[in-house]
């Protein structure tokens, strides 16, 4: 396989603490390993993102997001497995994590990565990435790796190898981003 050798380095890069660049199902994003408290300030600050705002998660499992959420209603397990397009849902009141993977309510934000590159990354990682879009915070977001800093490609220990004819390299847009109510099951949309 050909991307057998990036995805090993980009998994050395994320347990040896390293911050990451590297294409989602979505846009470029840097990430990484989001129980390394010193890698996730890193991010923060190549960012320039507030301690206010929390990060979103991105796993590729129903299974391992049933880890961090206490309740996930059938309909939006339904929806999770049958929705075609990335979606980022943040969910209410999760015990096991903390600030800055959190907001202040409890809630957090995770993507289920179904296909792609970040997928093969997510299951060879097996646990969720910290991820954010690959600009400045409050920037417009990259909409492709040629659109991304100079600066942000520097801060990170390892970017991921860019390829145009590759599907997941970033020429999308941000997913949208939705809350999701326990009690029925409901979202309601924050960014379409």
């Amino acid at each position: 396989m050909l991307l057998e050798k990036p995805i090993e380095q980009a998994i050395n890069t994320l347990k040896s603490g390293g911050i990451l660049l590297h294409p989602t199902d979505t846009v470029w994003g840097i990430a990484c390993d989001p129980f390394n408290r010193e890698a996730v300030e890193k991010v923060r600050k190549i960012k320039n993102k507030p301690e206010k705002h929390p990060f979103i998660l991105l796993t590729h499992s129903i299974e391992i997001i049933k880890k961090y959420v206490d309740n996930i209603h059938p309909r939006i397990e339904t929806l999770l497995s049958l929705h075609q397009r990335p979606l980022t849902i943040i969910y209410p009141g999760s015990d096991s994590l903390e600030p800055p993977l959190v907001n202040d309510d409890g809630g957090v934000a995770i993507r289920l990565v179904k296909s792609g590159v970040c997928s093969d990354l997510l299951k060879a990682f097996g646990q969720p990435l910290l991820s954010t879009s690959a600009n400045l915070h409050g920037d417009k977001t990259p909409g492709h790796f040629g659109e991304i800093s100079s600066d942000i490609i520097k801060s990170c220990d390892y970017v991921f190898p860019f390829s145009r004819d590759e599907k997941n390299n970033g020429l999308q847009k941000p997913s949208p981003i939705a809350t999701y109510n326990p009690k029925n099951g409901d979202l309601e949309f924050i960014r379409e």
